[in-house]
């Protein structure tokens, strides 16, 4: 008999695995609106309660430590209970959460709601590049998994060009309200179209399995199988140690410490675009405008990247691209002083910034066997999350101590170069 994951892998994909990686492209697009809603709200916040660059910065930084803590517990769940109620689980913490922020009264209430928000934003992003990269099939695994995080940019864009209207119409509260009314939407969408994950049952192995495994296989277009194949002996169990076994703790730590490093330069460049263009003179209109072609940048190299991925080893792809965001990082920092110039060099930063971040997702889909992919997939975002949250907070303390753009520019974009100097000790043979 054909182990059902072979067989899986060499078919082509059926309308149910297609239209569920389209549903978590969305989710991803989802997330980047609701990761980035504070920035394009945080001229008005900084506005209306008075707040400097420091307290701004840390602000800015809470629902990224939620997201970080949601990665990694979040991300384990993923991998006990399944991806389907875990992800559900997550829209249910984020529409609630952007709704709450409606009602913030002050900087601290608005932190905790920001902090709770960010726990279902980064179980989120675990999940779904789990679900994706086991709903794919062999030939198209990377390209999916890139393209669903290619989703991200598409968020911020939309929801950008929607919060620049609502920043002229309104007040920044409202970009929370769109936040959270889409983010419902999305809870009857998942419920209906997204099946649990195969991989997930064959290595979880419920009392129903084989009826569930069968139910789902039907829906793909393929014959039922009379059994479950074996177990594999070998497999990790899901648990946190297993990822800092032998065999796995060297590629977990390489993956973990090279998304750290980066993320502090990405999360530099969409945390404090709007607050920099804000005070260079510009209406935080047009500062919601420049971070919109940042993110233009950013799908643009998304895609790029996903094509790239058929042809060219992913780390490859991936080291290319962080050195090249360090150059256009730190031109960032460098007299840019009309819209037009600050909007060209933000979407070259965002270009190089995410298709980076893409490819390091494919990398971890590919590092990590299906038993601890969300797991893993959480550890290294979650912790790695830390330096999503530490770029604007350094960022910011390096601002108070009267740095100027030039110099903060250039510290924030090393981060990138130590990325790609980190995973060219990854082992080719898992990064392949």
């Amino acid at each position: 008999m054909t182990d059902i994951r072979q067989r899986l892998d060499d078919a082509p994909m059926g309308r149910l695995q297609i239209a569920a990686i389209i549903l978590c492209v969305l989710l991803n697009a989802l997330d980047g609106f609701d990761v980035l809603a504070i920035s394009f709200a945080s001229p008005g916040i900084a506005k209306e309660w008075g707040i400097d660059r420091a307290a701004l910065g840390l602000v800015l930084s809470m629902e990224l430590i939620g997201m970080a803590v949601g990665s990694v517990l979040l991300g384990n769940l993923a991998d006990r209970i399944g991806r389907r109620p875990t992800i559900i689980l997550c829209l249910v913490v984020m529409a609630t959460g952007m709704a709450a922020a409606t009602q913030a009264w002050s900087v601290l209430s608005l932190s905790a709601i920001r902090l709770i928000t960010g726990l279902g934003i980064g179980g989120m992003l675990a999940c779904t590049n789990a679900m994706v990269a086991e709903l794919a099939n062999a030939r198209s695994r990377s390209l999916a998994v890139a393209i669903m995080a290619a989703g991200y940019p598409v968020g911020a864009i939309l929801g950008g060009s929607v919060a620049s209207y609502l920043l002229v119409a309104g007040d920044w509260r409202d970009i929370f309200l769109f936040g959270g009314i889409v983010t419902a939407i999305f809870l009857p969408l998942a419920l209906v179209l997204l099946p649990e994950s195969i991989g997930f049952l064959l290595q979880k192995r419920p009392a129903d399995a084989l009826v569930r495994v069968n139910r789902l296989l039907s829906r793909m277009g393929h014959a039922p199988a009379d059994a479950l194949p074996p177990l594999d002996s070998a497999a990790p169990k899901p648990s946190f140690a297993a990822l800092f076994a032998p065999g796995l703790a060297r590629t977990t730590i390489v993956l973990t410490l090279a998304y750290f490093c980066h993320i502090m330069t990405f999360y530099f460049i969409l945390k404090w675009v709007p607050k920099i263009v804000v005070d260079m003179g510009f209406a935080p209109s047009a500062a919601g405008g420049v971070l919109v072609w940042a993110n233009v940048g950013g799908l643009i190299g998304a895609l790029l990247l996903s094509v790239l991925s058929l042809r060219i080893p992913v780390r490859t792809l991936v080291v290319g691209a962080m050195l090249l965001s360090t150059v256009m990082v730190t031109m960032f920092g460098q007299a840019q002083t009309t819209l037009a110039g600050l909007s060209l060099i933000a979407a070259a930063g965002g270009f190089c910034t995410n298709a980076a971040v893409v490819g390091i997702y494919a990398l971890i889909a590919q590092s990590f066997p299906t038993a601890v992919r969300a797991g893993g997939t959480g550890i290294v975002i979650g912790v790695g999350r830390g330096g999503a949250a530490l770029g604007p907070i350094l960022a910011g303390f390096l601002f108070s101590l009267d740095f100027g753009l030039p110099i903060v520019a250039l510290a924030m974009a090393s981060g990138s170069l130590l990325g790609a100097g980190l995973l060219l000790m990854l082992r080719p043979g898992r990064a392949a």
